[in-house]
């Protein structure tokens, strides 16, 4: 079955911090050469935030660079998400998904996670 299940978004003030938790069924999670990170924001095409492969690298968009951590937990299926020094421009909704270059055509996405930053 496929799932995948995000959370930990909310509101936080400009400057915050906020941990995203991305649950995944093993047949995206152990199959995928990479996972990602992505958001939508309001009124804009989803856009990819981070990756991080099989073996452990990463790689980030230049938007977040050195403020957002992505990391994975091989045992539990699970892809987080740490951002720091939040800014209003951070704001939309949060998706995992595994990674390719042709995300914008997946067929299946979870619900997302909205993440708001105020100023």
């Amino acid at each position: 079955q496929v799932q995948l299940e995000e959370s930990g978004g909310g509101l936080v003030q400009a400057g915050g911090s906020l941990r995203l938790s991305c649950a995944a069924s093993k047949s995206i999670f152990s199959d995928a050469n990479a996972m990602g990170w992505y958001r939508q924001p309001p009124g804009k095409q989803r856009e990819l935030v981070a990756t991080i492969r099989s073996g452990g690298s990463t790689n980030y968009a230049d938007s977040v660079k050195g403020r957002f951590t992505i990391s994975r937990d091989n045992a539990k299926n699970t892809v987080y998400l740490q951002m720091n020094s939040l800014k209003p421009e951070d704001t939309a909704v949060y998706y995992c998904n595994r990674y390719t270059s042709d995300f914008r055509w997946f067929r299946y996405w979870g619900q997302g996670t909205q993440v708001t930053v105020s100023s």
